[in-house]
């Protein structure tokens, strides 16, 4: 029985999977089981910005396994310190603690929380197309029918208003609200950036009527932006900035930044088994510091650039619009994305939908500009085409 054969038969059927057997990755490269190479625009779901399989992070996971996998966060450790210590020199300045987990939904369920703890109140602003992870409290935030009819009635207190919309947020937001939770930039919802008003606004206004203001970077984090993390291209400063995906460099793990604003976490109130593990600790450490060697943010910003220049360059009817920031790029179609998705993978290119007809691209930061020139014409031959 082939290992497809194997997944079809005992996965959980939850995914939709592609007709590919991934097993091997390396920079901006991903080859399948009969050695066909794909240029990864998939990037774990933005995971890989770093690029696969990463030398210094392998190196840092081996050793780490070697010495100390495991130790919760009853005990002290020197890997979850030296993180801290890393994670203080990046964030913008006014983030003073952090809280460890295990992926981007659980930052979100975390931020969430300490949000209600701090204000007592249990309420919480969303927006429309907003993605914010599949639990339960993350899933209550997201906007999308399709991943919430099935689990209703979801958490009570939650509602979304329109994206963009300041005057919508100001009439929303009261003295019940416990929380507004924004991406800079949308990315299952279509690749929408936030512009500097709203975001502006969000924080005004939650400063005003004593909310939180919570960030979702869990996408936008870690370089992909062309900034450390996405709210940086509009210098807003939020109570709560949850973070996830490229922050172990493939290893799985999920973090919130906690400003002084925040007040009443205490002990008991919130934890996790395997949340601040060494293990994903020495991963995330040689990560930024690999980011920080490498000047991840220029890279992605300049590379970013580029990408989008040649892609408003194809003359294809069904292109509606380019856009997006750094190397998280949206391609709006004037017709669903699906086949296009699978002409490109013939092609030699993974990409991703956002939405119903918006390809979706989020190569690693290490890709080439020969590369991305490869897919741009990968791209241009399946619209045209």
């Amino acid at each position: 029985m082939t290992n497809q054969q194997l997944e079809q038969q005992m996965a959980s059927g939850v995914y939709l999977k592609r007709d590919l057997v991934l097993v091997r990755g390396k920079d901006a490269l991903v080859w399948d089981h009969e050695g066909r190479e794909y240029i990864d625009c998939v990037g774990g779901q933005g995971v890989a910005t770093l690029g696969h399989s990463n030398e210094a992070v392998a190196r840092a996971v081996a050793e780490q396994a070697a010495t100390l996998m495991t130790c919760t966060e009853i005990f002290y450790n020197d890997k979850r310190a030296q993180l801290l210590k890393t994670l203080a020199e990046i964030v913008p300045s006014h983030f003073k603690r952090f809280y460890l987990c295990n992926s981007g939904a659980e930052a979100i369920e975390s931020a969430l929380k300490f949000a209600i703890l701090s204000t007592g109140r249990h309420n919480v602003i969303a927006t429309v197309r907003g993605f914010h992870g599949r639990t339960m409290g993350a899933l209550s935030a997201t906007f999308e029918p399709k991943y919430r009819e099935p689990f209703q009635p979801l958490l009570p207190g939650f509602s979304h208003v329109p994206f963009n919309n300041a005057d919508a947020l100001d009439k929303a937001v009261n003295e019940q609200t416990a929380a507004v939770i924004i991406e800079p930039i949308q990315g299952e919802g279509g690749v929408n950036p936030a512009n500097d008003e709203f975001l502006h606004a969000a924080r005004r206004i939650t400063q005003e009527r004593g909310a939180m203001l919570i960030l979702d970077e869990v996408q936008t984090g870690f370089c992909r932006t062309g900034k450390w993390f996405g709210s940086e291209h509009s210098g807003v400063q939020a109570d709560l900035m949850a973070m996830g995906k490229a922050i172990g460099g493939g290893v799985p793990m999920g973090g919130v930044a906690i400003a002084d604003s925040v007040k009443n976490i205490a002990p008991a109130t919130h934890g996790s088994t395997f949340g601040g593990s060494p293990l994903a600790c020495a991963a995330a450490i040689a990560s930024i510091h690999e980011m920080q060697r490498l000047n991840l943010a220029q890279e992605a910003h300049d590379k970013g650039v580029y990408f989008r220049e040649r892609l408003e360059e194809i003359n294809a009817p069904v292109i509606r619009e380019v856009r997006g920031k750094g190397l998280l790029i949206g391609v709006e179609l004037k017709t669903k994305v699906a086949p296009y998705l699978k002409a490109l993978q013939a092609e030699g290119v993974l990409a991703l939908p956002a939405g119903l007809n918006v390809l979706r691209f989020l190569p690693p930061a290490v890709i080439s500009y020969s590369q991305i020139d490869r897919v741009v014409e990968a791209v241009g031959k399946v619209l045209r085409h």
